[in-house]
């Protein structure tokens, strides 16, 4: 009889992991080392010839760390996964792993800012070009697509304007072309969206944000369709490069990702109740919010996505003036950058996440001064709509004394 497939909510919890293996500790424990002994020498010798499945270094593989890529590997429907010291580590290390100079990568127009200056690097340095694209239509991706081009690299939601973009199309073209789909997910988690189910090739999370979900680790993972192509990354270039995670930093993951199910509801459903309330702000322009049922791509969204998640971007009417002194009137709600904590966060992504943008390239993405970004915590609903009813009030009072 074929063994029973677990739930997401009880993978999170269970997957990768037997605690028969480890005396019967029921969490996983911390293997706080950089190295493992071997028995003899010519057990050290089997293991560095791959004769022999084993520890040998912690660079190269760690206990702890071996349960949160099994877990997060099952959560994605991969093959197998890497953990990472930090989202970017993730993110240039895959594409050192598809590139070579002379390559293009296709990219959606919107990108996180630090992997827009990572390709800047990799054009300047290794003539590895790319395109920043509004990949609406499977006609408007294949158009863009070039002789030299390896790969398609999609954000969805795009960060931080919230555009989707249909997996399902980009897919098709790169399966018509032979070409690798790589999808940052780090703003839905693999609780509410699985781009390799959809037939993507990679998955790519900056685990300080959803899944970590604490505010007090800085990760990465990346989770591949292909076991045996993870392991050739992870023996060639992670071996190499070295951005690997701390154990302790791991079993935060772990520890994290238990409640991962739970908290994405009360983000999805406390972000539903923000929009509500900022549909009827007067002093909002825009909203950009995935299951907002007045967003053209709704459709989209429900067809690939489980829930909207916590993240929602709108304009303020006044340009970054205005912005900032919204920011800036806010109490319960923290100005910072990051997103997916407990806590709700609040940033201005022109002069901060995506700062280092050109202003044309910025205003092309989407990002202009009068764009904020709000990561919806887990607080009591009321109590942030307060505090943002309270900062706009301030910032009407402002306007109207200027006039």
């Amino acid at each position: 009889m074929k063994e029973r497939q677990l739930h997401k909510d009880t993978k999170v919890i269970h997957e990768g992991y037997n605690d028969k293996d480890f005396g019967g500790s029921l969490t996983v424990p911390l293997f706080q080392t950089s190295t493992y002994s071997f028995d003899d020498a010519r057990q050290g010798e089997r293991r560095f010839s791959g004769e022999e499945e084993g520890y040998i270094y912690s660079r190269l593989g760690n206990p702890t760390v071996h349960v949160l890529e099994e877990r997060i590997a099952s959560l994605e429907n991969g093959g197998g996964a890497l953990a990472f010291g930090s989202g970017m580590a993730a993110v240039s290390t895959l594409l050192v792993h598809l590139t070579k100079s002379g390559d293009h990568i296709l990219c959606t127009r919107g990108i996180y800012g630090c992997t827009f200056g990572l390709l800047k690097i990799m054009a300047e340095k290794y003539n590895i070009t790319h395109d920043l694209v509004q990949m609406g239509t499977e006609e408007e991706i294949e158009k863009a697509i070039r002789p030299e081009t390896v790969c398609i690299y999609v954000e969805s939601p795009i960060n931080p304007t919230m555009e989707l973009v249909d997996l399902h199309a980009v897919v098709n073209v790169a399966k018509r072309h032979g070409l690798r789909v790589v999808v940052d997910n780090t703003f839905s988690s693999p609780y509410l969206q699985n781009p390799l189910s959809i037939g993507a090739d990679f998955v790519l999370h900056s685990a300080t944000k959803y899944i970590n979900g604490h505010g007090d680790v800085i990760a990465g993972l990346l989770i591949g369709k292909e076991k045996d192509e993870i392991e050739k990354i992870r023996l060639t270039i992670q071996k190499d490069y070295g951005g690997i995670i701390s154990p302790f930093d791991a079993w935060l993951l772990i520890r994290g990702l238990k409640t991962l199910p739970v908290r994405m509801e009360r983000h999805s459903s406390n972000a539903e109740k923000l929009i509500n309330y900022l549909k009827k702000e007067k002093l909002v322009d825009e909203i950009f919010y995935p299951f907002d049922p007045d967003n053209p791509l709704y459709e989209i969204a429900k067809r690939q996505m489980r829930a909207g998640g916590g993240l929602i971007s709108f304009t303020v009417k006044g340009g970054k003036e205005a912005a900032q002194l919204f920011l800036d009137s806010l109490s319960l709600i923290k100005i910072a950058v990051s997103l997916g904590d407990a806590e709700t966060l609040i940033q201005h992504p022109a002069t901060m996440t995506h700062s280092s943008v050109p202003e044309q390239d910025r205003l092309q993405m989407g990002i202009t001064d009068s764009l904020i970004r709000l990561s919806v915590g887990l607080e009591h609903a009321e109590d942030l709509i307060a505090d943002l009813e309270s900062a706009f009030r301030i910032v009407e009072a402002s306007v109207s004394e200027r006039a």
